[in-house]
């Protein structure tokens, strides 16, 4: 892989050249279908290219380079190798990286995926070189400013030339907080059209269920990540007793985050849990899906994996204060139980395992959003700032 600090001179303009950062586990899932929809388009205008920085905000192969090769993205141009640390420091190191980049390469636009750090740095290191930017998974508010992903939502939006919503709320969202209608595209969700461009590889090649000895809908499917539950061990703790609790009368499979693990191994509490929860190495998008799909209820605190549960038909608990999904809350498919208490969140999972499943429909489109963004952003850059005859989208 080239590395930025070895970058001399420039290349040449290409008329429709793209930038995709990404970062995380989020990005690379919602970058694949983008990537698909680059190559459809391709053959119709040749001038459309792309090139993909990995800024290594994840950097352990199970939460990395393994969604690469399963999915078939093509290794990223550029690795950046920022690796973990403070916020600040994080996004400070991959802006600049991330800035020696565009100049070198001069894109026509950045793509910004989601609401990682990685999202931040890429649209802020190209708005102030001018470069216009796309925001993918526009328009998420928890109206919480102490959640790092809504700051860097919030930042991402408001320098974002084009603004591609996955649901109406967050349409509604951008337009309260005065953005222009025309730049507001509301085409659906992205992670929709990875489920469907996934599942069926999922299917055939994933043995996960049979190698672990599962059962079909007879095991809950349990994710920690967030810095909110896993930055100091009372938290963690909290949370991982109830998991025990749960356990004893429905197996609970934990692919258990590199951090958390390591804060559990940190205060020698990991044997402990591990003899009450079935704990596994973080795993790949497929053997996710599959998991998800014969899960018989998920809990999580990751915005990702709420959504991947319901495309997958299983009901979910998030973890969190909150949900960026509104819809599914309503629709009955998510049930939020702040994790407060151990005794809240064991009440809170068995009473979500006693609900019948969620109501019918989906707000998150067709499946074709990858296209719909790609058509756009040919439009926009051939000089139509404004959209269809100049008409909401």
């Amino acid at each position: 892989m080239r590395c930025p600090l070895q970058l001399q001179g420039s290349k040449p303009k290409v008329t429709m050249k793209l930038c995709i950062v990404v970062g995380a586990r989020p990005n690379f899932i919602k970058a694949a279908p983008i990537i698909t929809a680059i190559k459809k388009y391709q053959k119709k205008y040749p001038d459309l290219t792309y090139f993909l920085i990995h800024t290594g905000q994840h950097y352990d192969e199970n939460m990395s380079e393994v969604f690469f090769k399963e999915m078939g993205i093509p290794m990223p141009d550029f690795h950046l190798k920022i690796g973990s640390g403070a916020h600040g420091k994080q996004t400070g190191e991959m802006i600049g990286q991330i800035e020696e980049i565009l100049i070198a390469e001069k894109p026509a636009m950045l793509i910004s995926i989601g609401d990682t750090n990685s999202t931040l740095a890429g649209a802020l290191a190209a708005s102030k070189l001018h470069i216009p930017v796309a925001h993918v998974e526009a328009g998420l508010r928890l109206f919480n400013k102490h959640i790092p992903e809504e700051v860097n939502r919030l930042l991402t939006d408001h320098v974002s030339d084009l603004l591609f919503v996955p649901t109406k709320l967050a349409k509604d969202n951008l337009l309260k907080e005065g953005m222009k209608s025309a730049t507001v595209c509301l085409y659906g969700d992205i992670m929709y059209d990875a489920t469907l461009q996934f599942n069926k590889v999922a299917d055939k090649t994933s043995k996960i269920v049979e190698r672990m000895g599962l059962t079909s809908k007879n095991f809950i499917l349990a994710t920690v990540h967030r810095a909110e539950n896993t930055a100091g061990i009372e938290q963690t703790t909290r949370i991982l007793d109830a998991f025990v609790q749960i356990g004893k009368d429905l197996q609970v499979v934990m692919p258990m985050h590199p951090r958390t693990k390591h804060l559990l191994q940190e205060n020698k509490l990991f044997d402990h849990y591990a003899a009450g929860i079935t704990i596994i190495d973080p795993i790949g998008y497929l053997d996710m899906l599959v998991m998800e799909k014969h899960a018989r209820l998920i809990v999580t605190d990751s915005g990702g994996v709420q959504k991947e549960a319901f495309f997958q038909d299983t009901p979910c608990v998030t973890l969190f204060e909150n949900s960026p999904w509104q819809e599914l809350i309503d629709l009955g498919w998510i049930t939020v139980v702040p994790p407060k208490s151990t005794e809240a969140i064991v009440k809170g999972v068995k009473k979500a395992l006693k609900n019948k499943k969620g109501g019918t429909g989906s707000p998150y489109g067709d499946g074709n959003c990858g296209e719909l963004m790609i058509k756009k952003i040919i439009s926009f850059l051939n000089g139509d700032k404004k959209g269809k005859k100049g008409k909401e989208e």
